[in-house]
This record gives C-alpha cells, sequence and structure tokens, in this order.
C-alpha cells in the first residue's frame, strides 16, 4: 500500500491539527512500544511500509481510518486506538474546509452562486476530481485526495434534520462545460436533477443569452443561522473575507435578490437540465 493510500499530509499551518495529529501519533507510539513491538514488525503485522509508522508516531502524517483500525487489532488496544478515528476526522481535511464545513452544518438556509463553476456542494465526486485536477500550480495527489473527501463529508447538509434552506444559481455555461469529459459532465447533470426535485432545495440557471447580470462582480454565499445572526463571503465585498457586517450582509442579499429575478425560474431551470442532458 502506497504512502498516498494510507494518510495525509499535515498542514503546518493548522496549529490545532498539528497538535491533533502528534498526540494521536504519540498513542500509537506507546501502545507500541508497551507490547513490545519493534516498528518493522509493527508495520508488517499491519501491512504499511516501516517508514510511514515513523511518519505517523512522529506526527508527520494523519493516519486513515483504517490504519487506527488494524493497529488497534495488532496491538489488542480494544478499542482505544479505533476510538481516535473521531480526532482524526476533525483534522484530515484543510483548515479553510472545516471551518466552511462547521458554518454549513449550522446554517438554517444558504444563498448561494458561484459564476465559474458548479457549486461544490453540488458537484458530484467526479466533477470534483476533475476540477482539482486542472488546478494550476497543480495540487499533489495527496492534495487531491484530502479535498474531495472533504467536499464529499460537506454534502451533509443535504441529510440534516430539519434540513437548511438550500438556494443555487448556477451559470448555464458551466453547464455546458464538459469538463473531465462528457460522461463526467451527463452524471453531473443527472446529479443535478436529482438534487433540484429536494423540497428544500430551489436551483436556478442564468441562461447565457442574458443581457443584464448583476453577478458580473464575482460569487455570492450568505448563510443564515437560527439565532438571527449570518455571515457571507464574495470577491465584491472586503475582498472575499468572511462578513458579518449588516449594511455588508445587505449588500451581499441585494446581489443575490436580483440575480434570481435575473435567472431562470426552478421549473424552467429544471427543463433546461433535461435539456442538455439530451444533448449530452
Amino acid at each position: 500500500m502506497s504512502v498516498d493510500e494510507s494518510g495525509w499530509e499535515v498542514d503546518p499551518d493548522d496549529e490545532w491539527g498539528v497538535a491533533v495529529v502528534a498526540t494521536v501519533g504519540r498513542q500509537l507510539r506507546l501502545r507500541r512500544e508497551a507490547v513490545g513491538m519493534r516498528a518493522a514488525e509493527f508495520a508488517e503485522a499491519v501491512g504499511y511500509g516501516e517508514d510511514l509508522v515513523y511518519k505517523i508516531e512522529g506526527g508527520k502524517r494523519i493516519p486513515r481510518p483504517e490504519y487506527l483500525d488494524k493497529a488497534d487489532e495488532v496491538l489488542r488496544a480494544e478499542g482505544l486506538l479505533s476510538a481516535m478515528k473521531d480526532d482524526v476526522a476533525k483534522v484530515r481535511y484543510p483548515k479553510k474546509v472545516r471551518e466552511l464545513a462547521k458554518l454549513e452544518a449550522r446554517a438554517v438556509e444558504m444563498q448561494l452562486y458561484d459564476p465559474l463553476n458548479i457549486h461544490g456542494l453540488l458537484q458530484t465526486p467526479e466533477y470534483a476530481r476533475a476540477l482539482l485536477m486542472m488546478r494550476r500550480p497543480a495540487y499533489t495527489q495527496d492534495e487531491v485526495e484530502r479535498y474531495m473527501a472533504a467536499r464529499v463529508a460537506r454534502k451533509s447538509v443535504f441529510d440534516r434534520e430539519p434540513a437548511p434552506e438550500l438556494s443555487f444559481v448556477l451559470e448555464e455555461g458551466t453547464l455546458r462545460r464538459p469538463l473531465g469529459g462528457r460522461a463526467v459532465l451527463r452524471r453531473q447533470l443527472e446529479h443535478l436533477r436529482e438534487v433540484a426535485r429536494a423540497r428544500q432545495v430551489e436551483l436556478q440557471v442564468m441562461p447565457m443569452n442574458r443581457e443584464e447580470h448583476a453577478g458580473l462582480a464575482g460569487g455570492i454565499e450568505v448563510l443564515k443561522f437560527e439565532d438571527g445572526t449570518a455571515v457571507g463571503r464574495s470577491p465584491a465585498v472586503a475582498n472575499g473575507r468572511p462578513v458579518t457586517d449588516l449594511r455588508q450582509l445587505r449588500i451581499l442579499e441585494l446581489r443575490y435578490g436580483i440575480i434570481r429575478t435575473q435567472a431562470l425560474t426552478p421549473s424552467e431551470s429544471a427543463a433546461v437540465i433535461e435539456r442538455l442532458l439530451g444533448e449530452t
């Protein structure tokens, strides 16, 4: 098994993540030493390379869940090592993605517009991988896998009870661009058709022939919470940093509202997706 299949690199700028991974690695080493097993013997028993064992125990790599399960079995830890999967799960994703996921998990309403790509919450794994592989400077394979896993995990917002109200505006151009190939695009369109049928989702398409467009300044994200507070983000406001100021939030909501009126209705948008499926 290769290193990339058994752990992720630790982000040195994520202080909390570094501390968690160091603690997990130290516990693994202490348990291995307590049963009198050398690193080489342990590596052979769990089916991973000795170099990887040292990296994980030294806090240089984030172990995958299956690694912890195997270590628990080999070291007869009776679930103590497997239990650390919860801690590892919190740091396996990049810091900025983790912080966004926390906000999405609290939100009761989301207003989302991405002018360049299909929004991350709507992407299939194949489409997400295609986008990540196109990034320049290129991501490492390790980074691609971490971002992929993070995007899949964020989709839990669709399964929450009660479900948040989700509003998306998609550009027709992004629905026509066959990133990753036509088969990837077709599966992505089929996924959009399925998601759009959910009661808590309103999906609208901005047609390419619109002569007026309020979204040319960039994407918009507005997340509202149960306590009445909200957070928003857009390249056109505060240089893309998250904002909570009411005046700035009103600007974002105004822009998003105009974009929605300029886009097709949800039923018209569903018809566009069906038509594009027929052409793909």
